[in-house]
């Protein structure tokens, strides 16, 4: 069976992936060409992950058929989280090519835990909410948030830790902290997120956030 590397890019449209593949000499031609001239009418196109397979026009079509009902009809662009085509690669037997600075094992465990992150639902009513905790080795973070119309918000101003570790997801890696102030509101899928904006470590949310009497959110979960 041929060599060849299957390849994930993000678009500028936000959850619009493409999922293609290229031979092996082909790979650094064609991720330059995708990424100043688009793909598709789609523009802002961006390598995220890589990895050279046996077999890969077999292993491309199957990618595409588990996909297919998040396909863009007659391109290879698909309405999907990047981070489940990404852990799915990642499982696969083969020399990752891109990024360079990871491993295939942390690649598949940041994406599992990025899922996991988007996962974790539950209502929580309007209102104000605050996180205070002391961080071993950084001191007192002291983070803000409001939600309105079930939209969670961690608030400018916020007081964030800064741990050092190896993983950190899109939500705290975006994020916009100078001197750990964070300098403008983050929307973010859930208390979970909200938290790791704020503490800079993995955490349960629900049992972080606070309402204005002092109660974990995590009463509101199973409502």
């Amino acid at each position: 069976m041929a060599k060849g590397i299957i390849y994930l890019m993000t678009t500028v449209v936000p959850g619009l992936i493409k999922i293609g593949k290229t031979r092996n000499d082909q790979f650094e031609n064609r991720m330059r060409f995708l990424e100043s001239n688009g793909y598709a009418n789609i523009t802002g196109l961006k390598r995220e992950f890589a990895i050279e397979v046996d077999g890969y026009d077999d292993k491309e079509k199957l990618i595409h058929d588990i996909f297919s009902k998040s396909r863009i009809i007659g391109t290879e662009l698909f309405a999907l989280d990047i981070e489940i085509a990404k852990s799915l690669l990642a499982s696969l037997d083969g020399k990752q090519i891109y990024p360079k600075d990871k491993s295939k094992k942390e690649v598949f465990k940041e994406s599992t835990e990025e899922i996991k992150l988007k996962m974790n639902e539950g209502f929580i009513p309007d209102g104000e909410y605050v996180l205070n905790r002391n961080i071993k080795g950084f001191g007192k973070v002291k983070g803000r948030a409001i939600v309105k119309n079930g939209v969670f918000t961690v608030l400018k101003g916020s007081l964030c830790g800064n741990v050092d570790k190896k993983y950190v997801p899109s939500i705290r890696r975006n994020a916009k902290i100078k001197d750990n102030i964070l300098q403008e509101d983050i929307i973010c899928m859930n208390p979970s997120s909200a938290g790791w904006v704020v503490i800079d470590k993995s955490n349960n949310g629900w049992m972080e956030w606070k309402d204005s009497q002092g109660n974990s959110i995590e009463k509101y979960r199973d409502r």
